[in-house]
């Protein structure tokens, strides 16, 4: 088995292996989140059957008070009556019940008046009547709460019965309103996390919150949506009171219930980003590993080349001074003098080369005439532009020969030496396109980006090279690129060079 395929049956045995996990792992944090808002949901449900509880606690103790103060009215009512009974009746008249009447008031201060406003008679107040004998002042603006009820002792004399609250009822509406201050103070402050919002009536005007962003609060928009959202996941809680109308708790979850919701995401993201940046520093330290090797190979090579290319050398020398058919002799050196650029781009490998404007199609031109002899004569060679054509552009020739010369001999391996090899080469304004078709087998899609890869070949014997250097020639030497265009199998194969007319 190809180790290119060993390698992509392992990636999608690791990137199962990889999905089974990360589904493991978010579907039991799926099932801690449910738990967690569970319990959450339920706390939720506690805390607003308590705030119900005692809504309703705060608007009994209201109606209550509202009894105490009317039974209140109807014993001043009672006390003015006895007054006007005891001081209007006949002289033998049974008083024993009045009298008991005005006798058992021991906490609703009353003040008797004339129509002058002078005190004929006080009880339950703070002031004694023989410093204070008018009515007036803050002592009548006290007493001015409640309107005064006439008493008539003489048909033409009119007094006045003033009362106010008793101080048992004044004690309880000072602590109905701090019930209800503190009822609105504790829904924000014992809401824990959970975001509450106090309106009126109208649902508009906000009272009191918690747990929410004071900037966002004081813009009626935000708190419109606010509003919305808080009353489309949970009913508003009522509450009715005495003096400050219908009032609307909105509430909705907590911040920490709203995280967990999308914990299991945001898992999921930290993870793929984590297993990005490992999968992207492995290939880079993976690369960089290839690209040592690559060197060092490549430097190695050409030095042990250097020795038989000399030596091959002088024994042409001596070939050509023993008369020997100087034909062969010139083949022989034009292979010597190509082993000397081979190596010569073998120790290039690894290092900047040097680019200058160099004529593309000569270069082409020269590969294909030295390739002609060293090939089978079933394999046709076309070029779309003649010889003597210029495209100029920035190269190392000795290395974009060899890029050809690899395409090239791919090529005919692909057509088992039979066929025909065709390099169309088009200018552009800023780019030069190099297409190179064959006739051959064809490569799978699957395929496209493999054969560039180092040790991928579909041959018994080779090192499957070739293409590798190719593409690191084209990629990082002349910045570049090279690439399969198209390819049908049984029927051939295009490869495409791209190179810039000015890097």
């Amino acid at each position: 088995m190809n180790i290119y395929e060993q390698k992509r049956r392992w990636k999608w045995i690791l990137f199962i292996v990889a999905v089974v996990i990360v589904m493991v792992s978010l579907w039991y944090t799926n099932i801690l989140v449910q738990k967690i808002s569970t319990d959450e949901r339920q706390k939720l449900r506690i805390w607003a059957d308590a705030i119900q509880r005692k809504a309703h606690f705060v608007s009994y103790t209201e109606n209550f008070f509202l009894k105490i103060k009317v039974e209140e009215q109807k014993r001043v009512h009672q006390l003015a009556l006895a007054t006007q009974k005891l001081v209007s009746s006949e002289p033998n008249a049974d008083l024993t019940f009045y009298s008991k009447i005005i006798a058992d008031n021991t906490t609703v201060p009353v003040i008797l008046t004339d129509d002058h406003n002078n005190i004929i008679g006080a009880r339950n107040v703070d002031f004694k009547t023989d410093t204070v004998k008018v009515l007036s002042g803050k002592v009548k603006e006290q007493f001015l709460r409640y309107p005064p009820i006439p008493i008539a002792f003489y048909p033409n004399n009119k007094n006045y019965f003033y009362y106010s609250d008793s101080k048992l009822f004044t004690e309880l509406r000072v602590v109905l309103n701090d019930l209800i201050k503190n009822f609105f103070a504790e829904v924000v402050e014992n809401s824990a996390s959970v975001p509450v919002v106090i309106t009126d009536s109208s649902r508009r005007h906000v009272i009191a919150y918690g747990n929410m962003d004071s900037a966002q609060m004081k813009d009626s928009v935000a708190v419109k949506k606010v509003l919305a959202t808080m009353e489309a996941e949970n009913t508003p809680i009522e509450l009715q009171l005495e003096n400050r109308g219908k009032n609307y708790i909105f509430y909705q979850s907590s911040y920490l219930l709203t995280q967990l919701r999308y914990y299991p995401l945001f898992q999921l993201g930290i993870i793929a980003i984590f297993l990005f940046i490992a999968y992207m520093l492995f290939s880079t330290a993976r690369r960089s590993e290839q690209n040592q090797v690559w060197v060092g190979m490549a430097k190695e090579t050409a030095h042990q080349l250097g020795t038989p290319i000399s030596s091959i050398m002088a024994w042409l020398e001596l070939m050509r001074m023993q008369n020997i058919d100087q034909q062969t002799v010139l083949e022989l050196d034009k292979d010597v003098k190509r082993l000397g650029t081979i190596a010569e781009r073998f120790s290039k490998i690894g290092s900047a080369p040097s680019l200058k404007e160099d004529n593309i199609v000569r270069i082409i031109y020269d590969t294909v005439e030295y390739l002609k002899p060293r090939t089978s004569r079933k394999v046709n060679f076309s070029i779309n532009l003649s010889k003597n054509s210029d495209v100029i552009v920035p190269v190392n020739a000795g290395l974009f020969e060899w890029v050809i010369e690899n395409l090239c001999k791919n090529s005919i391996d692909a057509m088992s030496g039979s066929g025909e090899i065709a390099i169309n080469i088009l200018e552009e304004e800023n780019s030069v396109q190099i297409d190179l078709s064959d006739t051959g087998k064809g490569i799978n899609r699957s395929n496209f980006k493999t054969i560039f890869q180092p040790g991928y070949t579909s041959k018994k014997r080779g090192w499957g090279l070739g293409l590798t250097l190719a593409k690191r020639i084209i990629s990082e030497y002349h910045k570049g690129k090279i690439f399969v265009r198209t390819s049908v199998i049984n029927e051939g194969t295009t490869i495409r060079i791209l190179l810039k007319k000015k890097l």
